[in-house]
């Protein structure tokens, strides 16, 4: 029998049946993505392991859910780069024609459809709460993009889906050698 656990801000999760340390809710607009309706995942979380995560979580996803539209253009070059590095980094495809295309930076969000969001504590180091968006990208299917926000304020990592919430955890670099984590505010 599965339990469920509160959080202020998306109401009511569920655990997860094949995973005891996961909680989902029901799906709720996503402001960042237009109001596109995503379920949200707190991973990792033993609730009575840890006091504070929902509370942690709830504030995270409040600083989250104030990100718009605006604040999704701002990243765009960020997504760009990361696209146009993939498609340098393999052999030529005719399919991705259209990404070679792009003029204005902000059409790259044409091309990603977000899929599953997941809260978690980076449980290294600054021990902070993360809002992990999992996203499909037409540039690369395998391992799709991920957008990592500090607290739900800041973009903090793009990459592809490896699992890591920061470039430092996942290269074991000092979180100040990190470009996005070291400029976080």
């Amino acid at each position: 029998m599965s339990k469920e656990i509160t959080s202020k801000i998306i109401g009511q999760l569920k655990q997860d049946d094949s995973f005891s340390d996961w909680w989902e809710s029901a799906e709720i607009e996503i402001p960042f993505f237009d109001n596109q309706k995503l379920a949200i995942t707190f991973i990792d979380f033993e609730p009575e392991n840890d006091k504070t995560f929902i509370e942690e979580a709830d504030q995270a996803l409040m600083n989250f859910f104030k990100l718009k539209n605006e604040n999704r253009n701002s990243i765009s070059d960020l997504v760009y780069k990361n696209c146009t590095d993939f498609l340098e980094a393999i052999d030529f495809d005719e399919a991705d024609e259209p990404l070679r295309q792009i003029e204005d930076y902000n059409e790259i969000w044409d091309f990603i459809e977000p899929t599953e969001i997941y809260i978690s504590r980076r449980h290294r180091r600054d021990n902070d709460i993360y809002v992990q968006i999992v996203c499909e990208c037409d540039w690369e299917q395998e391992h799709g993009l991920q957008l990592v926000f500090r607290q739900g304020k800041q973009l903090t990592r793009i990459s592809s889906q490896d699992g890591h919430l920061t470039e430092a955890d996942a290269y074991d670099k000092p979180d100040e050698k990190d470009e996005l984590l070291s400029k976080f505010k």
